[in-house]
């Protein structure tokens, strides 16, 4: 009859069900309330739109030019340290080539003015940028809407509520440590690391240039804190925290419905610790043990390969060096009992718990 949609057959409609069952899925695993026992259930495919609306919010746009920018200067400096390493090597076999030709970090060559003035050589160079940085702002200020809202309104709140750019580190770690922990002991305690940098290092070389070779422990320890403590929670807190601050892989759609049931545990329940006294004792032992440890690893490493700045650093050097920097490790490792095994405190007492 006219009006009334075309019936698709028995044949095709049994090929396109068996299209859809042949349709590659992923699989994912979820906890029940009942039990409590995995199960898996059909997943999503890639939400391509929610990908785009995340990385074009103008919030976001900020972080994902920091991925490419940060990638690129770590490459330039690490070329530039990579030359001045092998510029090192060949004034350490020359002596008198380190006294003639080589008084600055790039070499010498027949013809070069030994001096360089300030104009036009660097204000020039320093004029350009201003003037690029000055269009790039212009152009992203007329392309992208200031990221503005309506006034707070207690009765429609977001979810997911994020903090600025700069805080999602520190609201990523609301979630594995108290909150006086998260957003007092922690700040404080890496203002306090920043500030005793130049009393505990020791090293005299790498001053003014790039390297590599001179500057191990010291590069390493920055590009720890800075791209693992630091950006990776940046970029966490703003691509992969979803509703409910909620774990969400990128592509996975943002369910605002989504419920997960999860039992986070302490470390003293799996080992059948009831007593509060006990559990704060168990606690003590268990992050003194850490400590100590860590630290002979420390100094059994310096000792092994950092010879020479060991010998140049002071007992009370060593300690504070060897406190922040367990400390530091000590992040990593509460998230990681945190997301794998829902460890949710190792340490637990009537006044804090870590």
């Amino acid at each position: 009859m006219w009006g009334q949609p075309p019936r698709l057959s028995a044949e095709r409609s049994s090929a396109a069900l068996s299209r859809r069952q042949h349709q590659p899925v992923e699989l994912r695993s979820t906890r029940t309330a009942e039990g409590g026992r995995p199960h898996k259930v059909l997943g999503e495919r890639m939400d391509w739109r929610q990908i785009w609306e995340i990385c074009s919010a103008p919030d976001n746009v900020p972080i994902v030019g920091l991925i490419p920018l940060l990638g690129f200067y770590i490459y330039l400096a690490w070329k530039q340290a990579h030359a001045n390493d092998l510029l090192i090597e060949q004034l350490e076999g020359d002596a008198a080539l380190a006294k003639t030709h080589h008084r600055k970090t790039w070499p010498f060559k027949p013809g070069w003015q030994k001096e360089v003035h300030v104009w036009p050589f660097l204000l020039r160079i320093e004029f350009l940028a201003a003037i690029i940085v000055t269009i790039i702002l212009m152009v992203w200020s007329i392309t992208l809407n200031a990221p503005l809202e309506e006034p707070a309104n207690p009765n429609l709140t977001m979810n997911p509520a994020k903090a600025p750019w700069y805080f999602l580190g520190l609201q990523e770690m609301l979630v594995y440590f108290d909150p006086w922990i998260a957003g007092v002991v922690m700040p404080t305690m890496i203002i306090i690391g920043l500030m005793v940098i130049p009393y505990v290092d020791t090293n005299p070389l790498g001053s003014g240039y790039y390297t590599w070779k001179q500057r191990k422990f010291s590069i390493s320890t920055f590009l720890f804190g800075f791209i693992i403590l630091w950006v990776s929670m940046i970029i966490i807190g703003t691509f992969i925290r979803g509703p409910g601050w909620q774990w969400f892989w990128p592509g996975q759609t943002w369910d605002h419905n989504r419920l997960i049931y999860e039992v986070n545990r302490d470390l003293p329940d799996i080992f059948g610790i009831t007593s509060n006294l006990a559990k704060a004792l168990f606690g003590a032992i268990v992050v003194g043990g850490y400590y100590l440890l860590g630290g002979f690893l420390v100094y059994s490493l310096f000792r092994r390969y950092m010879g020479k700045d060991f010998k140049r650093m002071s007992l009370l050097q060593f300690s504070i060096t060897q406190f922040l920097l367990l400390s530091m490790v000590a992040l990593p490792l509460k998230m990681g009992l945190r997301l794998l095994w829902h460890i949710k405190y190792v340490w637990i007492t009537p006044w804090f718990n870590i």
